[in-house]
């Protein structure tokens, strides 16, 4: 009797801890086809990976050079974005890197499932982008405080010292559409100005950890 396929090992590359195991936490139901490595940003992986997937929660989805350690690193078999944004422009920078997927976070936990599978197969996976209202089954800073996704990552923007300008041009936003966002987010945390949104963000947790990602750059 032939014995199961081993389930892939996959690496949640992410900046932040929550956001690391609310995928974690997406994929635990199939554990038996993909088991997530260190959950911890703080700590190196210490094995391969045959997928690395890079969350663009609140990373700067313009800048290649992120993706780029990853696809450069042996340790990591293939290199898949997972994103909301699915700007041309992102799009043709994964392919000219050379990703072997990009996906959508409004992919069910069964669909990302197959979608990785595939690409540990071999195939190349670009998924559909959202056309509805968004909602992703992962989790993310101020998640209960009722931000969504996308609010969430332009705190953690603003957060970081990022102008209105500098926001839209990371996130291929329009500056009306961050500026929306902004308002929205303004009201769910009940602040009046950006000084009040970013002492609210470092007070609750908006604040990156860049150990992840330095780990696969050959850092510390």
């Amino acid at each position: 009797m032939r014995n199961p396929p081993s389930p892939l090992q996959v690496a949640i590359v992410d900046d932040y801890d929550v956001v690391v195991i609310g995928v974690a936490n997406m994929l635990e139901p199939y554990r038996d086809r993909v088991v997530v490595a260190e959950l911890d940003t703080n700590k190196p992986l210490k094995d391969d990976v045959d997928v690395a997937l890079y969350d663009s929660f609140a990373q700067p989805e313009s800048d290649r050079d992120e993706v780029k350690a990853l696809i450069d690193n042996p340790r990591a078999r293939k290199v898949v974005v997972y994103t909301w944004s699915f700007h041309p422009e992102l799009l043709r920078m994964a392919r000219d890197l050379g990703v072997h997927g990009y996906l959508s976070k409004a992919l069910t936990a069964r669909e990302l499932v197959s979608a990785l599978e595939a690409v540990h197969a071999g195939e190349i996976v670009v998924s559909a982008p959202a056309t509805k209202s968004r909602t992703s089954a992962g989790d993310w800073p101020g998640r209960a405080e009722g931000l969504t996704d996308r609010e969430a990552e332009i705190l953690a923007l603003i957060t970081q010292g990022k102008n209105n300008a500098e926001v839209a041009a990371l996130t291929y936003l329009s500056p009306n559409t961050v500026k929306s966002y902004i308002r929205g987010l303004y009201r769910k945390i009940e602040v009046e100005s950006r000084t009040q949104a970013v002492l609210w963000g470092v007070r609750n947790g908006f604040l990156p950890d860049h150990r992840r990602i330095d780990h696969w750059r050959g850092g510390p």
